[in-house]
């Protein structure tokens, strides 16, 4: 059984930053995409970043220039460094894990607040 564990999220005020982590235990095999998406009240979750096996990563607009996305293969981790963090960057975010394979591994969550 494959679990997702994100960390990091919290209050923190407008301007600042944070820094999520997302590990990956259990029977996980040859991850190739690693990703963070996120989802505010009344809102469809999107993505943020995501970043393939070889290090390629694409951003939303909305984070370009503000968030870092980064991975440590030996250790299943994928981690988000948020910068010049927005009140408009309050959400619930997710770390997404993809198999070669196809499987797809989603974690439980972490609450981001920005207040202005």
């Amino acid at each position: 059984q494959v679990q997702l564990v994100e960390s990091g999220g919290g209050l923190v005020q407008a301007g600042g930053s944070l820094r999520l982590s997302c590990a990956a235990s259990g029977s996980i095999f040859s991850i190739n995409t690693m990703g963070w998406y996120r989802q505010a009240p009344g809102t469809q979750r999107g993505l943020v970043a995501v970043i393939t096996s070889i290090g390629s990563t694409n951003y939303a607009d909305s984070v370009k220039g503000r968030f870092t996305i980064s991975r440590d293969n030996a250790k299943n981790t994928v981690y988000l460094q948020m910068n010049s963090l927005k009140p408009e960057d309050t959400a619930v975010y997710y770390c997404k894990m993809q198999e070669y394979r196809g499987n797809a591994y989603w974690g439980q969550g972490t609450q981001v607040t920005v207040s202005s």
